[in-house]
């Protein structure tokens, strides 16, 4: 009975370019026993949405997009917002070609040696939304001005920041959207082992040797 649920009526009542809306009656199971009454649920729903943060092991710099938001048009602090490179999986697409691409289109940056930093619902109470963000092994050395497709209306501004400062911005809560601040509080735990690995580790021991004199 645990976990249990039924799906009684599900209806899409908007749909748009690159979301919907439904409506579902349902009943789930109780922790205590037995099942709720009907319940009504409308629910956004969106495909899968891939990030990414660029970071350059040799430089220890990141890369960060800015860009028009609508969601912010309300919000005191204004309607551009500095995120990590993101975009929607098409049908089919495996995420790791979303996060390659992205990072092409929104920041004219070729990425590898890709790692998972998170796999997430951002607002399951509503939506079924689905997050998948990278770290990706960029060369910032040419990062840099404005990107993005014209056939999408989109006017991306790249920034290169220094890891240290990247961070920082997240943990004082000078960014606002959810992707940059995970992704730079995983970074702030895994730099050092990124810089070892994906530098041959030439950044390692010399960080030990300059801490050991």
């Amino acid at each position: 009975m645990a976990h249990r649920y039924e799906i009684l009526q599900r209806e899409c009542f908007f749909k748009g370019a690159i979301m919907s809306m439904e409506r579902i009656r349902l009943r789930h199971a109780l922790f205590a026993g037995g099942m709720t009454p009907e319940l009504t649920r409308e629910c956004l729903v969106r495909d899968l949405a891939v990030a990414v943060l660029p970071y350059d092991p040799e430089r220890d710099e990141v890369v960060l997009v800015e860009q028009f938001r609508v969601g912010c048009i309300d919000d005191p602090r204004g309607a551009w917002l500095i995120e990590t490179v993101a975009g929607i999986a098409e049908a089919g697409e495996e995420p790791r070609s979303v996060a390659y691409r992205e990072a092409q289109e929104e920041a004219g940056l070729e990425i590898s040696d890709l790692e998972l930093i998170a796999d997430y619902l951002p607002s399951p109470g509503g939506s079924t939304e689905r997050v998948m963000i990278y770290c990706g092994r960029c060369d910032s050395s040419q990062a840099g001005g404005v990107h993005g497709l014209a056939g999408e209306n989109e006017d991306i501004l790249s920034h290169v920041l220094g890891a240290d400062e990247a961070i920082e911005q997240a943990l004082s809560g000078g960014m606002r959207s959810a992707m940059p601040i995970i992704a730079l509080q995983w970074l702030a735990l895994n730099r050092q082992r990124l810089r070892k690995e994906w530098t041959g580790g030439s950044w390692s021991e010399s960080l030990w040797t300059e801490e050991d004199q």
